[in-house]
């Protein structure tokens, strides 16, 4: 379907100077110029339709249709059309001739009796003068350039002081928080009402030409089934369906499309497709006209400017595409030591426990007739916490306007690199607390200590015989009830400078001899991690799938960095925040060994 042009939208009283039955024309005052008060985004102003024939095109309105109450989609709701339209500077005439289908029939008739006496006229303002009533200080813009595009023929009696857009709606004041219900959504919600009770189109349209609310279409609807069915009690099945009409859906949409102008690799959903190639001015011009707000004649600042402020959605389609480039950026950051530990969840942000069992109780056998006898495990517990981590940062209205996609890719791309490093310094810091011996647990040791069997007796480099101690100890780590719990070796965590180093001790090499050897080729995995502060001090882990030691949580539900959005106030324009809720512990000491090196 073609674009509908939006229209403001005047009211006026037909005064028929004359009725040519013969023609079936009628000659009609289409507009005073009278004063109207109206509001946009700075306010209630005064707008004042200039009638100087200089400024009023009427190349549009020569010939245009006159329709059915503005409904411009369908060619059923043509009256007539516009024979001659001219201003004299104090009023606006115009001949109308009406067409002589069948279904108009009746229009013209009530048109000679006097039964229908209002009319409505559609324009579009191009050009405006702003200044100030000097006894009032009231605004005043004066429309020096506009173009009148139809007339109509309505239900609603004439009001000189009121307006009516058949898809705008008033914007906000900014000192307003309450958000108010727009136009748009009423009329979307009567015509629901109407489609359920099977009223048809026809009965919606005269209710919004009313300016009926929701309530009272709602109960137009039951007195007319009232009449209709005579106590006959209609039901209807309603299946809920998610719906691309609706604003977050849309903004997800739209904030998808803008995220392919990012990263071309992207392939969008089907319902994003509609929007990819659409500039940031042109999603604002969506947003607007979605929600009812005329964009006729906005610039590209008015559109960014007005959306920001007079809806809900457009800051939500930035977020979108803000959080989709942080989101790959965080998932593509070098893990490092995040390899080293598993991944679980926090419900809340008290102090989360993980209980620890000891080893399974030894089978001891039962004679005839005889009791089988109670085992028991010993227990122990590691607490940590949750905590919430994040910024605010703001994308410039200046950025949004020039559709500055780079501005958009660098800062998000930055935030995902930020939160991932984040995340890996906490770790390792955790790692180094207690002067490189660890966090202390809950025996009130340290994680590495002479007692806990994970910690080097004297610092030595990388070679085969300090690889050797290091398996032999955690092979021989016992379980809470003394029992051996057989911990394998499979990672080596090292800082950048024992790289090479570690690189060769674990080289595959072609032995000659059998002492000659490397029993440690392709045995660990080697982690470098360039965090680290201490250039000597390496560590060998076991597979965190096998057995828990280091462990790092996300608040239920919002794993990795989370954003929200909301129109700029510190800030002109959009105000982001990213917000990152995490902890970590050590849970276990028996899956890490720690040698100082040399």
């Amino acid at each position: 379907m073609p674009d509908v042009i939006d229209l403001s939208i005047r009211r006026a009283e037909i005064a028929p100077k004359s009725i040519n039955e013969k023609d079936r024309t009628v000659e009609v005052v289409w507009t005073t110029g009278a004063d109207v008060a109206r509001r946009d985004y700075d306010g209630a102003y005064i707008e004042r339709l200039s009638l100087d024939p200089r400024h009023v095109d009427l190349s549009r309105l020569n010939g245009a249709q006159v329709l059915n109450t503005h409904q411009q989609s369908d060619l059923g709701k043509v009256l007539g059309v516009v024979l001659d339209a001219t201003v004299d500077g104090k009023e606006g005439r115009a001949t109308l001739k009406i067409s002589s289908r069948a279904d108009v029939e009746p229009f013209w008739q009530d048109i000679k009796a006097g039964v229908l006496r209002y009319l409505s006229v559609g324009y579009v303002v191009n050009e405006w003068d702003e200044t100030t009533d000097p006894k009032t200080g009231e605004r005043v813009r004066i429309a020096v350039s506009w173009t009148p595009h139809e007339i109509s023929l309505v239900p609603v009696p004439a009001d000189p002081g009121a307006v009516v857009r058949a898809k705008e709606v008033i914007m906000p004041d900014g000192n307003s928080g309450a958000a108010l219900k727009n136009r748009a959504q009423d009329n979307q919600e009567i015509r629901s009402i109407a489609r359920i009770a099977g009223l048809g189109s026809e009965f919606a349209d005269k209710l919004i030409d009313d300016n009926a609310s929701p309530e009272q279409a709602r109960k137009a609807a039951f007195e007319e089934l009232a009449k209709r069915g005579g106590g006959e009690i209609r039901t209807q099945t309603v299946e809920v369906v998610a719906s691309n009409d609706d604003p977050e859906t849309r903004a997800a949409r739209m904030g998808e499309a803008l995220y392919t102008r990012i990263d071309p690799g992207h392939k969008p959903g089907e319902a994003a497709r509609e929007f990819v190639g659409m500039s940031i001015p042109d999603l604002a011009r969506d947003c607007l006209r979605h929600r009812g707000v005329s964009t006729v004649g906005l610039s590209g600042d008015s559109l960014v400017t007005r959306a920001l402020h007079g809806t809900s959605d457009f800051p939500l389609i930035l977020g979108d595409t803000v959080g989709r480039t942080i989101r790959k950026a965080y998932e593509a950051a070098p893990m490092g030591i995040k390899a080293l530990a598993s991944q679980t969840t926090a419900k809340d942000f008290r102090a989360k426990t993980r209980i620890m069992l000891g080893e399974a109780p030894t089978l001891e056998k039962v004679n005839e007739h005889g009791e089988f006898k109670s085992g028991t495990m010993a227990e122990a517990a590691e607490s940590y916490n949750v905590d919430t981590f994040g910024k605010i940062i703001g994308i410039s209205r200046q950025a949004l306007i020039n559709d500055d996609l780079g501005a958009f890719t660098d800062l998000s791309r930055r935030l995902g690199q930020a939160a991932a490093e984040f995340e890996a310094q906490f770790l390792v810091d955790l790692l180094e607390s207690g002067s490189g011996n660890g966090p202390s647990m809950s025996d009130g040791k340290a994680l590495f200590h002479a007692d806990h069997g994970n910690k080097a007796g004297s610092g030595a480099a990388i070679a085969e015989a300090t690889l050797s101690a290091a398996r032999l100890a955690m092979r021989k780590q016992t379980g809470l009830s003394g029992k051996p719990v057989g911990v394998t070796p499979k990672f080596i965590l090292v800082p950048p400078e024992l790289e090479t180093t570690v690189e060769k001790e674990l080289a595959a090499i072609t032995a000659a001899a059998t002492s000659d050897v490397n029993v440690f080729a392709n045995g660990l995995t080697v982690v470098v991690e360039p965090r680290l502060s201490n250039a000597t001090r390496w560590y060998v882990i076991a597979d965190p799938a096998q057995i828990d030691g280091l462990e790092y949580a996300y608040l239920e539900g919002s794993p990795g960095p989370q954003i929200e959005t909301k129109q700029g106030f510190e800030v002109d324009g959009v105000q982001l925040k990213v917000r990152l809720d995490f902890g970590a512990g050590f849970i276990d000491w028996r899956p890490w060994y720690v040698n100082a090196g040399a």
